[in-house]
């Protein structure tokens, strides 16, 4: 058996060797080349939407919910909530920030938070501008919340805190309603862990906790 020369072996190899080049440059070539603006695109991530209409939200007729100053102070710092007016998520310390505040902490099937309700919104209407009252509603079934609002007629603005956080860092007990009085300055002046029993109820509290007369 005659063997292949030793010459043309090496041109063989040596044009063996080029294709490979070839190859890995035109694959270079295809993983670099710019895309055109036809070719399909990744899908893009949607918005989480929260489920609640814009009919159900003007059905409510909420007021916006505050604004204070850029940056705000306290426990309640740091809390993103979601205003039940609009959708709109809000930093609540720094909504808050600059004006004694009222929370209510509630939530649609809490019956004495239905009772309590009215009572704020008449308390709010004597206090004007001298604090804030703010509802809370504390479980994430936003629609409820606002359906429940609109059939006491109440219209305060409000936020949802779906995980309870404002609870949380406040250090109230697992129960509802609460009252969380709020200072200028973000810190806590005292968390009332029962229903108010009438307007004067809640002007007799605040001013003795935040000293906000009404």
């Amino acid at each position: 058996m005659s063997s292949e020369p030793s010459g043309r072996r090496s041109a063989g190899n040596a044009w063996r060797w080029a294709l490979a080049g070839l190859i890995v440059v035109v694959a270079l070539a295809v993983a670099v080349w710019p895309r055109g603006e036809d070719e399909p695109q990744a899908p893009q991530s949607s918005p989480v939407s929260s489920g609640v209409s814009d009919d159900l939200r003007a059905a409510a007729r909420l007021p916006d919910c505050p604004t204070g100053a850029a940056n705000g102070s306290g426990p309640l710092a740091g809390i993103t909530v979601e205003c039940l007016a609009n959708g709109r998520s809000l930093d609540l310390a720094a909504a808050l920030a600059g004006k004694p505040a009222l929370l209510n902490l509630w939530a649609y099937w809490c019956a004495p938070c239905a009772q309590e309700l009215p009572y704020l919104q008449q308390y709010a209407q004597r206090a004007g501008n001298a604090i804030t009252v703010l509802t809370v509603h504390s479980d994430p079934d936003e629609a409820k919340a606002l359906s429940r609002l609109r059939g006491l007629d109440v219209r305060l603005p409000g936020v949802l805190d779906a995980d309870a956080r404002v609870r949380t860092a406040v250090g109230a007990p697992a129960v509802l309603p609460i009252s969380v009085l709020v200072r200028a300055d973000g810190s806590v002046a005292d968390v009332v862990v029962r229903a108010f029993d009438g307007v004067d109820d809640i002007a007799d509290t605040v001013a003795g906790k935040l000293g906000v007369a009404a």
